[in-house]
């Protein structure tokens, strides 16, 4: 992406900016949870050949690097493909395994949703955990509705088609473009969801 030729330009959402927003609100629900002074976490990576997948789990670590979330520990990280199924599947494991923890980092919020099928199959007391994906499907959306999530991050794919709409007609003009051009990740959370529900 840094080195593209002269007429061609990149329209899209900076996924440093995905797992960052969703980290940082978990790690503050944590500390409104009274966990600040130490809190244990699960992360559920996407397909390790994928780009965002990385970056995402990338900036957990980053997160948990800085002084003010420092307090959350990675207990568990593990790929499950940004496949509910496999989500639940993992999440399933974890628990058989006695894994403790107090929040859930997923890459999307397929995975996510695959664990709290997992949670709440195996008894688990919604109160004990915080969990948040990335995408703001319509799945999260409901299941955030029904007290099942608790944040999660929209990519503004429709912001990304016009982006890409504006800049291409910019560029069929020879008017300058940014090489680069990020459309923002916004987070969604219970407070904020009335904004979303029909952005996707």
């Amino acid at each position: 992406v840094d080195t593209l030729p002269d007429g061609q330009a990149f329209v899209a959402s900076n996924e440093v900016d995905s797992g960052t927003l969703e980290t940082k609100e978990i790690c503050r629900l944590l500390k409104e949870k009274g966990k600040g002074e130490g809190a244990n976490i699960v992360v559920m990576v996407g397909e390790l050949s994928n780009q965002a997948a990385v970056q995402r789990t990338q900036d957990v670590h980053d997160v948990i690097a800085t002084p003010d979330c420092s307090f959350m520990k990675i207990v568990e990280e593990q790929t499950a493909n940004w496949n509910r199924a496999q989500g639940q599947d993992l999440m399933t494991n974890w628990i058989a395994k006695g894994v403790q923890f107090d929040a859930v980092v997923a890459n999307n919020d397929e995975m996510a949703i695959g664990a709290v099928q997992a949670l709440k199959a195996a008894g688990i007391p919604r109160e004990s955990y915080v969990i948040g994906g990335v995408d703001a499907t319509q799945d999260a959306l409901i299941a955030m509705q029904a007290g099942d999530l608790d944040v999660t991050i929209f990519q503004d794919a429709h912001g990304q088609g016009a982006g890409s709409i504006d800049t291409a007609l910019k560029l069929i003009k020879k008017e300058p473009v940014d090489k680069k051009v990020y459309i923002p990740f916004q987070l969604v959370t219970p407070a904020n969801i009335g904004d979303f529900l029909d952005k996707n």
